[in-house]
């Protein structure tokens, strides 16, 4: 695995995203780490990180995921990233590569159902149980055509945790601050009215109808990146 492409494609004197360092390999008895990351860049999309060999493996989610198993949801296959970046939400800014708003939509543990992934992500299949907050049970990645293809199916397998409710709608914030993406972006230096229109309406309406909204105030904005662990 490599972080060269990640490194290449951005300015960390710039964006407040982690450096591209390699992690220490987990043991056979860790539990490897996944997380979701919703991101409004150019296009709204959910970010999907599976930890393995010191990165992490990632996809890009246009709809995000879905807990109905006859939902395929498209899953681009892009650069690995850094495992520091599970901890990462805020604001990219705006002209850097994926300029915009992220929040920790997800996160938790997974467990594959074979135990070398680098070699089932190479063949084109990955089964895996997930631990989430928001995400259980059984899953599936699937590569849709040749051997060299970024494109790949996410798909939810049939068990007890499976349910055609909305999950993105019923449950839109962060599983690390609790924050909206409006409120990421105001308190990060974001832009606010794009971020919110990623949000429910019915969300939106509650948070303005909050009266502790009209006092905040954003916080200090990072020039570079550093380490918050939640």
């Amino acid at each position: 695995m490599s972080l060269r492409e990640y490194e290449k494609k951005r300015r960390f004197n710039v964006t407040p995203e982690p450096p591209a360092t390699v992690g220490r390999s987990k043991g056979k008895s860790s539990a490897l780490r996944f997380v979701i990351q919703k991101h409004r860049a150019s296009r709204l999309h959910y970010d999907f990180r599976l930890e393995w060999d010191g990165v992490l493996l990632s996809w890009a989610v246009p709809k995000g995921p879905s807990m109905d198993p006859s939902e395929k949801r498209l899953a681009m296959a892009v650069e690995d990233h850094p495992l520091d970046y599970a901890d990462f939400e805020g604001s990219i800014p705006e002209g850097e590569y994926g300029g915009g708003t992220v929040m920790v939509w997800d996160r938790g543990t997974y467990v594959p159902k074979t135990p070398d992934v680098g070699k089932a992500w190479r063949a084109g299949r990955l089964d895996f149980t997930l631990k989430g907050k928001k995400l259980k049970g059984d899953w599936v990645l699937v590569r849709t055509r040749g051997r060299d293809s970024r494109s790949w199916l996410l798909i939810k397998r049939r068990d007890e945790t499976a349910t055609t409710k909305d999950v993105l709608e019923e449950a839109p914030r962060s599983v690390k601050s609790k924050r909206l993406m409006a409120e990421i972006a105001f308190d990060e230096g974001g832009d606010v009215e794009r971020a919110a229109k990623v949000d429910p309406p019915d969300a939106i309406r509650k948070l303005m109808s909050d009266p502790r909204t009209r006092t905040r105030k954003p916080r200090a904005k990072p020039a570079v990146w550093h380490s918050n662990k939640a």
